[in-house]
């Protein structure tokens, strides 16, 4: 797989905890780059963190993920729609991109 190049500069949003498949930007479309997620994890129990590629879905973080924070990487483009983010009560995402 080859990585995506990303322009110079990148943009964020945040998604709170206890969401359900939120936006990454403000409408979401196929070819939004996806850079990076910071997951903060403040409580084990409801730690869950779900990615979203239109009506796909990757769990990223279970609900054992022990408190700390987690950065991940990815440089991918969405190939069958918006990036989409679904938190659990006891984690929060920072995500960077470029989303439409």
């Amino acid at each position: 797989m080859s990585a995506v190049a990303l322009p110079y500069a990148v943009f964020y949003e945040t998604v709170a905890a206890s969401q359900t498949a939120q936006v990454l930007g403000v409408t979401g479309a196929k070819g939004d780059t996806l850079a990076n997620l910071i997951i903060t994890v403040t409580a084990t129990a409801t730690s869950t963190v779900t990615l979203l590629d239109g009506a796909t879905s990757y769990p990223l973080v279970a609900a054992t993920t022990p408190v700390g924070v987690y950065m991940l990487t990815f440089d991918a483009q969405s190939v069958s729609g918006a990036w989409k983010i679904t938190t659990g009560a006891g984690a929060t995402v920072f995500a960077t991109g470029n989303f439409t």
